[in-house]
């Protein structure tokens, strides 16, 4: 059996947001980035497409983090408070 691991990277911006968001939200998306490696379908991330290469998915009602697919690595590329 061949299983398809996949990894995580940072971008500097990525390790720039985190680092200002409050301490809850990093500990909320050290969780969500664990339901990620395990399955980008799992409810509590609610994952989409964001645009043609980006993904979108939930740290927290009030935040999300954008990533690209890229092989096998989730490229993360920001996280900020939702827009809305």
């Amino acid at each position: 059996m061949v299983l398809d691991l996949m990894h995580i990277s940072t971008t500097r911006h990525f390790d720039r947001a985190y680092a200002k968001a409050p301490t809850d939200i990093q500990r909320a998306f050290l969780k969500q980035a664990g339901f990620l490696l395990a399955d980008l379908q799992h409810p509590s991330l609610r994952a989409k497409k964001y645009d043609a290469v980006r993904w979108q998915a939930r740290v927290t009602r009030d935040w999300r983090f954008y990533f690209r697919i890229e092989g096998g690595t989730y490229l993360l590329l920001d996280m900020m408070r939702h827009p809305k």
